[in-house]
């Protein structure tokens, strides 16, 4: 969350240059994202993955980065047949183990009048390792997005998400999954023992990223996008994937505007076969901020 669907800036261009078809999507109050939400988490960001699927004419696999993750999981397990594989990056499947108090400092500090300012502040932490060379300038942007009237409300609540339905539903998921995990993520006090259980609950793969924090795909893109496209070959190869849809049907970008009611602060991407979907890019964001080649 506090993110820009920007943050596949990266992947997205690798995977569209490998004969993918991306779309990338902002979070419920993030970047291109209506403010106007009245509720925020990993269960609405689900149903409006869902619905961006449908409306492109799946399936796809879902990329889903951070609190991304989690939506991708409820997606995945309540519409099996929409989502034909799962890589999670830096995901938040389940709650951290944190104390009373600790919860309260957090809603403080994410608290609207000062969102912005603590976004400001972590945010280079959260970029441990080697960071990209746009970093100043792509905070600069995040920042500047969370200030406009509105999102920082709309960010302070999303903080509040829990990942108990994530976690009650990863027994229920049946596509294949990627795990990807900065080896020095620090949002997990363990990050390769966090990817571990992860993988062990989804029957999936795992890819420790050397010298990236919570955005291998940012950070180390050469790693990242190496892994995720040797797991959309396996994924999408012929004896995993067969499509009977109809060749996709390109709407107009306007019709992308007004799809459900919100996506991005999370960090999600699919893809899948260029005649069905492709990659589909969500982040930590009521009219989701959509972009689709």
């Amino acid at each position: 969350m506090g993110d820009l669907r920007a943050g596949y800036r990266f992947l997205a261009p690798a995977l569209r240059a490998a004969g993918y078809r991306v779309a990338c999507a902002d979070l419920r109050g993030h970047g291109d994202s209506d403010a106007t939400f009245t509720s925020y988490g990993d269960e609405e960001t689900a149903g409006d993955v869902i619905a961006l699927i449908e409306m492109l004419g799946g399936p796809a696999v879902v990329v889903g980065n951070s609190m991304g993750a989690g939506a991708a999981v409820l997606a995945a397990a309540g519409r099996p047949k929409l989502v034909s594989g799962l890589v999670l990056v830096g995901p938040f499947v389940r709650n951290g183990k944190t104390s009373t108090m600790q919860r309260l400092l957090l809603r403080a500090a994410m608290a609207p009048p000062w969102a912005a300012l603590s976004r400001k502040s972590y945010l280079p932490k959260l970029y441990a390792g080697q960071r990209p060379a746009d970093f100043g300038e792509y905070r600069d942007q995040v920042i500047a997005s969370i200030r406009r009237p509105g999102y920082a409300k709309a960010f302070s609540r999303t903080t509040r998400t829990s990942h108990d339905p994530a976690e009650a539903r990863l027994a229920d998921v049946t596509a294949p999954a990627l795990v990807v995990m900065g080896e020095r993520d620090p949002d997990f006090p363990e990050p390769r023992a966090e990817a571990d259980w992860i993988a062990r609950a989804l029957r999936a793969e795992v890819v420790m990223v050397p010298e990236a924090g919570h955005y291998p795909q940012s950070q180390r893109p050469g790693v990242t996008t190496g892994a995720v496209l040797r797991f959309l070959e396996s994924v999408n190869s012929p004896k995993n994937f067969t499509s009977t849809r109809p060749p996709y049907d390109r709407r107009p970008r306007q019709h992308l505007s007004s799809l459900a009611t919100a996506l991005r602060s999370g960090l999600s991407a699919t893809a899948v076969p260029p005649q069905a979907l492709g990659a589909l890019c969500f982040q930590h964001q009521e009219h989701p901020g959509t972009e689709e080649q």
